[in-house]
């Protein structure tokens, strides 16, 4: 009878375990599920709650993307980078001419989260191999005109099959798109994943 129910609690053990592990979502998979949502390029400034503060969910920019997908796994990037950001000021770019932190606004920008990814020794090189960007990886690119983006590598492929595509919003709302090499590479990163 004992060893029945030691067998039975170690039975309930494993199937908790498999259930709690498929109830686990990627990064790719929760920036593939905000294609799904309509969000209207929009880089104003919004005065948001803190923590886990977000612009509203039918607005965003590229920033926004890699926010709401850590989001979905638990990461409140508003308040790392934020808290980060307190302690390490001068650590971070000064492009904005501000004093001091703002919670509103730090996180959404893609050189602060290039240089708190970086401190969190996320940072992976940068190469033209498409196979060294996994699924989940962070991607940022240089535009021009001192414009920077930044994207999130999913687990869909180019049709050729050679490239991860990309989850990121550069002017048309949170989509999919085969651009891993459409700009220059500037950030390449793998956080948490």
């Amino acid at each position: 009878m004992k060893n029945l129910f030691s067998f039975i609690l170690f039975l309930s053990f494993i199937i908790c375990i498999s259930q709690s592990k498929s109830q686990i979502i990627s990064l790719s998979e929760a920036a593939l599920e905000l294609t799904h949502h309509k969000v209207t390029y929009d880089p104003s400034y919004f005065s948001i709650d803190y923590p886990n503060g977000d612009v509203p969910n039918d607005k965003g920019v590229c920033t926004d993307v890699i926010i709401r997908a850590y989001r979905k796994l638990g990461v409140d990037l508003q308040k790392e980078v934020h808290e980060d950001m307190k302690a390490n000021f001068n650590a971070y770019p000064k492009i904005w001419g501000l004093k001091s932190t703002d919670k509103n606004i730090d996180h959404r920008r893609v050189p602060n989260l290039m240089t708190y990814f970086k401190r969190q020794g996320a940072e992976k090189p940068i190469t033209n191999n498409p196979s060294d960007y996994k699924p989940g990886d962070v991607v940022c690119w240089d535009l021009k005109d001192a414009a920077s983006h930044i994207g999130i590598v999913v687990n869909k492929k180019s049709n050729d099959g050679k490239r991860h595509l990309i989850v990121h919003n550069i002017g048309s709302g949170q989509v999919l798109e085969d651009c891993l090499f459409s700009f220059k590479i500037i950030g390449h990163y793998r956080f948490l994943n």
